[in-house]
């Protein structure tokens, strides 16, 4: 049985503590009989950072596709504040306050970086969205439509948007010296790196209870890797609560409380970082075992040379 981030079961929380954001108890997803995710639970207690490492096809990004709703489970829960949103669409999912980015990148190529982050606030908006509600009923759905197309042609809804271009201006003064510069720009026309940062910036904007980050430095050089987290370690110093999955270590064990080993669909190690970074499946999972044999054989060899010295 796989125990929680705290140690709890799947669920529990001990006396006097805070309700955790995510629970996740127990969750399976197979494809055509293979077993990406086969059984595993965890939780992301408020204001930590909670990251998932392992090896290529290990169920990282599958577990952070059923977190968000991207994927239904097989089998197995997924509660955010308490409120369960396993099967549930992905928007349904980001309204409860789950917020992510994505492996490969995706943000809207033909809008600006402004318009990119301002997609994030729409399901915030009241004035706006007028009969907001009537959205989610088929039959009724055009309603909401009317609602919103009125309330552009009539501009009466100007104090919420000074409140949204202060909002898109919060997240752009995150990475002031990238994205300042380039806020009316197409986001088609962004380097890699500033493209990823729109997406963190667009995720932000919904100031999520969770930020679920999908390898948010893949294909960074050094700096742009250490920019990056700079920027998450000081989200995390203001206490935003993160969910990541990422493939570069040394980011990992400085920005993480809690690392999650996955390897084959299965967590098979799990602690502090400096605890599991030492933790023999670990090491095994990522270099194999026959790397693993023959550096212990060499540290065998060292000692007996040692012993012979003296």
């Amino acid at each position: 049985m796989t125990t929680t981030t705290n140690g709890l079961e799947p669920g529990g929380a001990a006396p006097g503590t805070a309700v955790p954001v995510l629970v996740v108890t127990d969750l399976r997803r197979s494809f055509s009989g293979v077993q990406a995710v086969a059984g595993i639970s965890f939780e992301v207690p408020k204001g930590s950072t909670v990251s998932i490492i392992g090896p290529n096809g290990s169920g990282k990004t599958t577990t952070l596709n059923l977190v968000t709703g991207v994927l239904a489970p097989d089998s197995g829960t997924v509660v955010v504040e308490g409120r369960p949103v396993a099967r549930r669409r992905p928007e349904e999912v980001a309204e409860s306050g789950i917020r992510r980015t994505f492996q490969n990148g995706r943000v809207f190529g033909n809008l600006t970086v402004k318009q990119n982050i301002e997609v994030a606030l729409h399901a915030g908006l009241s004035a706006h969205r007028p009969f907001r509600p009537l959205a989610a009923v088929p039959v009724l759905r055009w309603l909401s439509l009317i609602g919103e197309v009125f309330v552009a042609l009539a501009g009466t809804a100007r104090a919420e948007r000074r409140q949204m271009d202060d909002a898109i201006a919060t997240q752009v003064d995150r990475f002031a010296e990238r994205l300042g510069p380039r806020v009316s720009h197409l986001a088609y026309t962004l380097s890699y790196a500033n493209r990823r940062r729109t997406e963190i910036a667009r995720a932000l904007a919904g100031n999520p209870d969770l930020l679920v980050l999908d390898e948010p430095t893949a294909g960074m050089n050094q700096t742009e890797t250490a920019e990056v987290l700079d920027q998450l370690l000081e989200l995390k110093a203001q206490g935003q609560t993160i969910l990541l999955v990422e493939h570069k270590l040394d980011l990992v064990m400085r920005l993480s409380d809690h690392v999650l080993v996955m390897d084959e669909g299965h967590v098979i190690a799990e602690g502090p970082p400096a605890e599991v970074r030492t933790n023999p499946r670990v090491i095994d999972a990522y270099l194999g075992r026959r790397h693993a044999q023959v550096a212990a054989r060499q540290a065998e060899q060292a000692a007996e040379r040692g012993n012979y010295a003296i």
